[in-house]
């Protein structure tokens, strides 16, 4: 990180934080209108949907061979013979937590987190990637296996983060999980999902930062629709400092 310039890390974020808003602005009228009496208690939490296999096709998606039906399942930690613990399915409200008493319980055998995952809550994202960062474990996406949405964020978290060009790792926008049903608060609740949506943004190019992930590498997630991914190619793992150590089996 000593030769990214400051200037240049704070230009990434100030784009960041306007692409941030502009992404939150997502939001089909018809979800503000369809349910009654959805809670403004409830914090709007932004996160990152869980990636759809069944959405829009792309070409350049890599091959993907874990089955759906696991990877739609709520998150599932197994800690595994080689110091793996991995972390399969979708990150849902509380994954934090799981793994923060997991190795609480079992971390003196963790070496290495072994992520297939579509996403799921950045909060709990950002909170399981701090707890990586400050154990010093490694993070490791298998060949064929999925790292999507917030997933990027724990995987950009390792201390050494092992991938192969058969890795599918991408990211794509934040939006808003809570919305109001009624019509006369739907403002309300999109501009407190804007506030949120930004300070989310600016936790994650802080934490990309602190990692020694280039912080560009979220300027893709704000460019791309919640319903699709960028997937990134082996030479922007290694530009952006995604990935410290390639795996070619």
């Amino acid at each position: 990180m000593a030769g990214i310039e400051d200037g240049a890390i704070l230009r990434v974020a100030f784009f960041a934080l306007l692409a941030g808003t502009a992404s939150v602005l997502y939001v089909d009228y018809r979800e503000l209108t369809a349910n009654e009496g959805a809670a403004l208690a409830m914090p709007t939490r932004p996160i990152l949907p869980p990636f759809d296999p069944a959405g829009p096709d792309d070409a350049n998606a890599p091959n993907v061979t874990t089955s759906p039906e696991v990877l739609e399942q709520p998150l599932e930690i197994a800690l595994v013979p080689g110091g793996e613990l991995r972390l399969t399915g979708s990150i849902d409200l509380g994954s934090a937590e799981r793994f923060a008493a997991e190795i609480a319980a079992r971390g003196e055998y963790v070496e290495t987190v072994v992520l297939d995952s579509p996403g799921g809550s950045v909060v709990d994202a950002l909170a399981i990637g701090s707890l990586i960062h400050e154990k010093g474990l490694a993070t490791k996406v298998a060949a064929g296996s999925l790292c999507a949405s917030s997933c990027p964020i724990i995987f950009a978290s390792g201390k050494v983060r092992i991938a192969s060009a058969e890795s599918a790792i991408g990211v794509h926008q934040i939006y808003a999980a809570a919305l109001s049903g009624e019509p006369q608060n739907a403002l309300r609740v999109a501009g407190t999902a804007m506030s949120d949506a930004q300070t989310t943004t600016a936790e994650i190019i802080s934490h990309l930062t602190k990692t020694g992930v280039d912080p560009a590498l979220w300027l893709h997630a704000l460019e791309t629709p919640p319903d699709r991914l960028y997937y990134f190619n082996q030479e922007e793992m290694t530009r952006l400092n995604l990935v410290t150590e390639l795996d070619d089996n």
